[in-house]
């Protein structure tokens, strides 16, 4: 067990944080991209669910051997790796002649990032105290959330100065700059300190009750509300609510604002309500269904659901956030890298089906003679059904979660 000193630990979460600003850059830019994108490459719903889908397949694709990787190896040292396929996947985006192009370069961006969160969450569950690990992870999807707002305007107001390429070589560039930043402050991992007893193993992870009862949730709640923060919304305003794309990339912005204000301010309530004895288990309980009735009202509002609605779903939707560290305290510091990446997996190939699942049934309701309000409204009340089934399972699931939010001895 080793917890770093505090002025250590800031500067090791900025670095972290600096890397992971640009992964969700990476991740939210196709919602912005995606007026662009469509008529460029005269993609269809589902074209486009799959081409932002595609990153979060990749990402999804490399989570179990990154547990592995990172439990041995250390977070500095697979990170590293990782965001080296990032920029490559970036410069072949940016070279890309077709949607097949396209597609496969966007796995492999999604592929360079998936360690981006996982490395410092890892970490943190080795080098940070319980409430400390709780604000640092509220902190560093803050970092997501500021990304994702450099993702909408900052974007679009570049697209008629350079183009949509260039933005993908300068991500690139950024990624690169990251990485140089991550051997600078980044301390290595001693090995020794989990190589005694048994092997840790992706079987303890998936059979405890804990993490069983969390995955519904995960993948459809927590899922959906990255697969409508980094696509869906932005179609909904344009083709559902009539916007222009500046006005869409607009609302997009004052989404991320939000899910950045809302984040920092999870970061300082964290450590105050652990000290009060509110778990994650009750906050999630009491707030997710704050965002199922947000998103019923959503699909009854249809065209008059903007900007501020989708905010405040994705909001009310960050209740869901608070399972990723639950679930990692749930286990001993030997095994959180495997039991945060197996969590990420379930989060992420929800977002993949999600993403792509809206694109399949607007274009299917779209076909059965709905026209495209009622197309996107039938695609979000089928997501809204599955979002209900997650909850109803976590509340159904034992309430056995022996959580150490201490930094747990090997």
């Amino acid at each position: 067990m080793s917890v770093l000193p505090r002025r250590t630990a800031t500067i090791v979460f900025l670095a972290f944080a600096f890397a992971y600003f640009f992964s969700a850059v990476l991740r939210a830019v196709t919602a912005t991209l995606a007026p662009t994108l469509t008529q460029e490459f005269a993609l269809s719903a589902q074209d486009l669910g799959l081409l932002a889908g595609g990153f979060f397949f990749g990402f999804a694709a490399t989570q179990l051997p990154l547990g592995t990787w990172l439990d041995r190896y250390g977070p500095r040292n697979v990170i590293l790796s990782f965001v080296l396929l990032a920029v490559a996947g970036c410069l072949s985006f940016a070279a890309a002649k077709s949607f097949w192009t396209l597609l496969a370069a966007r796995v492999l961006c999604g592929a360079g990032v998936s360690a981006c969160l996982m490395a410092p969450l890892t970490g943190f569950r080795r080098w940070l105290d319980g409430p400390a690990q709780l604000r640092a992870n509220s902190w560093m999807l803050m970092t997501g959330s500021l990304g994702m707002v450099a993702s909408t305007l900052p974007v679009q107001w570049l697209l008629p100065v350079i183009g949509w390429r260039p933005v993908f070589v300068l991500l690139a560039i950024g990624l690169a700059i990251a990485s140089l930043v991550l051997v600078w402050r980044v301390p290595g991992w001693d090995v020794g300190e989990i190589a005694g007893g048994q092997p840790p193993s992706y079987a303890q992870v998936w059979r405890h009750p804990y993490f069983r009862r969390m995955t519904p949730l995960g993948f459809f709640n927590y899922g959906g509300m990255i697969a409508v923060q980094s696509l869906w919304a932005g179609p909904w305003m344009v083709r559902v609510g009539g916007a222009d794309p500046l006005h869409a990339a607009a609302g997009l912005f004052a989404i991320n604002v939000c899910m950045l204000a809302t984040f920092w301010t999870w970061g300082l309530l964290n450590p105050l309500l652990h000290r009060r004895g509110l778990g994650a288990d009750r906050l999630i309980a009491a707030g997710v269904p704050i965002s199922l009735l947000v998103l019923a009202g959503i699909i009854v509002a249809g065209p008059a659901a903007g900007a501020a609605a989708w905010a405040l779903f994705c909001v009310s939707s960050t209740f869901v956030a608070l399972a990723q560290p639950a679930v990692g305290m749930a286990f001993p510091s030997a095994l959180a890298g495997r039991a945060l990446s197996a969590y990420n997996l379930v989060i992420f190939a929800g977002v993949f089906l999600v993403q792509w699942g809206i694109g399949l049934l607007v274009d299917a309701f779209g076909a059965l003679g709905l026209d495209v309000v009622g197309a996107f409204r039938g695609a979000m009340a089928v997501f809204l059904a599955c979002a209900c089934a997650g909850y109803a399972r976590f509340l159904m699931g034992t309430r056995d979660n022996a959580q150490d939010p201490q930094p747990a001895a090997p």
